[in-house]
């Protein structure tokens, strides 16, 4: 192979490189404003209330006999 040739494959390889960091880089951006979203809305939502909606049977009887 020709100087040429290994000037091209080595630009492309560098390019596919940077073009990969560049789009990890931008899923792990996306990753974390996914997650302080998520740290959000859990923190503004009431606990108890989604407790109940997942599982309305539970608490609402007392057994009283020993």
């Amino acid at each position: 192979m020709d100087i040429a040739g290994l000037s091209m494959a080595l630009n492309q390889t560098q390019l596919k490189q940077q073009a990969s960091i560049l789009l990890t880089k931008k899923s792990m951006e996306m990753m974390g404003q996914q997650g302080e979203a998520l740290k959000t809305l859990l923190q503004s939502t009431n606990v108890s209330a989604v407790q109940h909606a997942a599982e309305p049977h539970l608490g609402g009887n007392i057994d009283l006999k020993g």
